[in-house]
């Protein structure tokens, strides 16, 4: 599969933690070998737990799915730019690449509490082997976060 199509699925499941308010405008996928292992949106605000980001849950489901920490060989799809938490668990599972479509900075003007430490200046400081893809089905990301932020009653995370 293309960065897009599965970027798309990452969209798709922003949308659904949207509409079911269950966070933020985040989704995330983790793929290997072409096989979607897991989707996960953004559940701060449900289960009032701030380490509850797409990032962190996709990367939990796809290691409970294969039975281990070790997610080598997998692609981490998120809509928008990992934040340090997110960084340091896709590190830390050895995920080979990330592909993110709005950066750091763009969550941030929305008032979003992000560090605003780019993924490949932590890559690049803690000696990171990620590679690193960026601006992936950008418009659509953006569109995203537009959205999310004409909602009436949004919260922030």
């Amino acid at each position: 599969m293309k960065h897009s199509e599965q970027m798309k699925l990452a969209l798709a499941e922003a949308y659904r933690g949207i509409k079911k308010r269950h966070g933020g405008p985040f989704g995330a996928v983790i793929v290997r070998k072409g096989k979607v292992l897991s989707k996960a949106h953004n559940t701060v605000l449900k289960d009032n737990d701030p380490t509850q980001h797409a990032e962190v849950r996709a990367i939990s489901a796809a290691a409970r799915k294969l039975g281990t920490y070790d997610l080598s060989e997998c692609v981490l799809y998120s809509t928008t730019e990992p934040c340090p938490m997110c960084f340091s668990a896709i590190h830390w599972a050895r995920i080979d690449c990330v592909v993110f479509g709005t950066s750091i900075n763009d969550v941030a003007k929305l008032g979003f509490n992000e560090l605003a430490i780019s993924v490949r200046k932590m890559k690049k400081m803690g000696k990171s082997p990620l590679a690193v893809k960026s601006d992936v089905l950008l418009k659509e990301c953006r569109a995203l976060l537009a959205y999310w932020n004409k909602l009436p009653d949004k919260q922030l995370y």
